[in-house]
């Protein structure tokens, strides 16, 4: 999730511009945002919130273009495309059929919202709560002019009297239900009351006891943000004298009645605007839905990327091993667990078919030259019999009769003849060795005893050369021949010897060393052998070749020792390979168990 996030930052914040806009349209359109209701700045807005749009499309066309070329054309799969419109479609169809009834719903709600009985009652609210207003205000009017009445006619009764006045004018407040009765001066001082001590007295304003002073008639005075209606009216019996009478309303009266002007005022604005709503409401839907859509095809490229790319590279792979190569590998890309297990066994069964054509392979080559050398044997080996014989039958014939002088060159010659026939036998035997070699006869046997056997033996050959035997364990048991391993290891550390000897001929002051290293792990074992000799330049053009038969470097070599060598290993279930060194070459030998 990380990931996505930062890797879209731009489209996230683009989007959030985008939709604040198109909420901010929608807010100015019903005049509840802080812009100004104009159609100057609703064109304004509206234009921005196109250009907006129109570069969140394109923004998400380039995303979706290059997210389809980097993580599914280079694949090469139409089933990843053909996965990505289907996952798209499933995402654009029911958004698309949404976003049109949600329009058509908001249309349809938008029009039943303007309906006449909608407007007869919002307008009938109104007035009835400006009906009640001005009704608390008219009957002010008329309980003062009686209040008036009341008090011109008992001027002798009360007599300026304190007490009387308060009881007189506390009757008047219950009889007309008002808040509070004054008698006030025409400096607006207070001369009797209803209040009580504790009572703060709030005089009318200036004007409108100028407005009495000359006019018998009541003056109602409103007050509505405090939720007061009032009347003052001139006492005709009293010189100077004025009734002021104040009747507290409902304490949520003015609240009802202002947000009753507030909800008609909306309304009506609403009204006027509502094609404008309506295109602001599609512009966010519009801005959602592709959104959204984006976000599901960017879910789908990634999930068909994680999925095809490890199918297509399994058929890659499983097509190059049709054709012959067992070198194909599946990359290892970071997929579903299920697939990465897939990919890693689907690895593991070509290396099992490479080892087993190897395998095959070598088995076959070495059928192929045994048989070869089975016949060059019987060739070879039918005329040296009579050749022999031959030519010590010349020796006892022909010593006696040549001269004294040419008897020494004459049977110089005929040692010569002798040694030839002997190595030519020796050729003959290996090759019958090579042509019969048995399958081994498996046994539990130490490793690491046989490795020291040879390493005692052939250290003889040449004491300067240091032989460091490495092992993990003291004991490493294998089910293995003992001869046929034996004969491996002496063939192997006779041609390092031989290897190092060679390079001893050019350059005679080097650290002469061959390094044996054996590991025992579960299921396998390793053995690597390492000298610094001149096997670089052997083993560098020759590497692929090392284990013909026949092939050799050596100029008395028959190219069979090594041929040998891995037929043995091959048997033993295990693999050979030659590795040239700067400095030396290295031999890795890995056996299965």
């Amino acid at each position: 999730m990380y990931e996505f996030i930062k890797k879209n930052i731009y489209l996230i914040i683009l989007f959030i511009i985008t939709l604040s806009i198109g909420f901010l349209t929608f807010l100015t359109f019903i005049d509840k945002g802080f812009i100004e209701l104009s159609d100057q700045n609703l064109q304004i807005l509206l234009v921005l919130n196109i250009f907006l749009l129109i570069a969140l499309f394109v923004y998400i066309f380039i995303e979706i273009k290059s997210a389809i070329k980097n993580d599914i054309d280079k694949d090469g799969l139409k089933s990843n495309k053909k996965y990505i419109t289907y996952f798209g479609l499933f995402t654009l169809i029911p958004s698309v059929l949404i976003s049109i009834f949600s329009l058509f719903l908001f249309s349809f709600a938008l029009e039943k919202y303007f309906d006449k009985k909608v407007t007869t009652v919002v307008n009938n609210s109104y007035e009835l709560a400006r009906n009640y207003v001005e009704e608390i205000r008219n009957k002010i009017q008329s309980d003062i002019v009686l209040i008036a009445f009341d008090t011109n006619k008992s001027k002798k009764f009360l007599n300026d009297n304190q007490n009387e006045y308060r009881r007189f004018l506390n009757t008047q407040k219950l009889i007309r239900d008002v808040d509070e009765v004054h008698i006030i001066d025409i400096n607006k001082k207070l001369l009797f009351s209803t209040l009580n001590d504790d009572q703060p007295y709030v005089p009318p304003v200036d004007r409108a006891l100028n407005l009495v002073l000359d006019d018998d008639r009541p003056l109602k005075i409103i007050n509505a943000p405090e939720n007061i209606s009032a009347a003052i009216m001139r006492l005709q019996s009293f010189e100077d004298r004025f009734l002021y009478v104040v009747k507290y309303l409902d304490k949520d009266i003015s609240r009802y009645l202002t947000e009753s002007e507030e909800a008609i005022n909306f309304y009506y604005t609403v009204e006027e605007k509502s094609t404008g709503i309506k295109i602001s409401f599609a512009i966010i839907y519009i801005i959602v839905v592709s959104v959204l859509l984006f976000v599901s095809i960017s879910i789908a490229i990634r999930f068909s990327s994680r999925f095809f790319r490890s199918i297509n590279n399994l058929i890659l792979a499983s097509t190059s091993i049709g054709q012959g190569n067992f070198n194909a590998k599946v990359p290892e890309v970071k997929t579903d667990k299920d697939l990465e297990t897939l990919n890693k066994n689907f690895n593991l069964m070509i290396d099992r078919l490479k080892s087993q054509q190897e395998k095959l392979i070598i088995n076959e080559r070495h059928e192929a030259w045994s048989n070869l050398a089975r016949k060059l044997a019987h060739e070879i080996k039918n005329p040296l019999t009579p050749i022999q014989l031959t030519i010590d039958r010349m020796k006892n014939k022909f010593s006696k009769e040549i001269k004294e002088g040419d008897r020494e060159n004459f049977e110089e010659n005929l040692k010569i003849i002798n040694n030839q026939i002997r190595q030519i036998g020796n050729l003959v035997n290996e090759f019958s060795d090579f042509a019969r070699m048995p399958k081994p006869i498996l046994k539990e046997n130490n490793l690491v005893q046989i490795i020291n056997e040879n390493i005692k033996l052939l250290s003889e050959l040449d004491n300067s050369i240091n032989i460091d035997f490495k092992r993990n364990q003291e004991i490493i048991i294998l089910d293995s021949d003992k001869e046929q391993l034996s004969r491996v290891f002496f063939n192997l550390l006779k041609n390092s010897i031989e290897s190092i000897q060679q390079k001893t001929e050019n350059n005679a002051n080097f650290n002469k060393k061959i390094t044996i290293e054996v590991n025992d792990s579960n299921n396998h074992i390793t053995i690597n052998i390492k000298d610094n000799g001149i096997g670089f330049g052997i083993f560098a053009a020759n590497i692929k070749d090392i284990l013909n038969p026949y092939f050799t470097t050596k100029k008395n070599g028959t190219g069979l020792g090594l041929s040998i060598v891995s037929k043995i290993i091959n048997d033993h279930n295990g693999n050979i390979d030659f590795i040239a060194l700067k400095d030396g070459a290295e031999i890795k030998i890995n056996i299965n168990k």
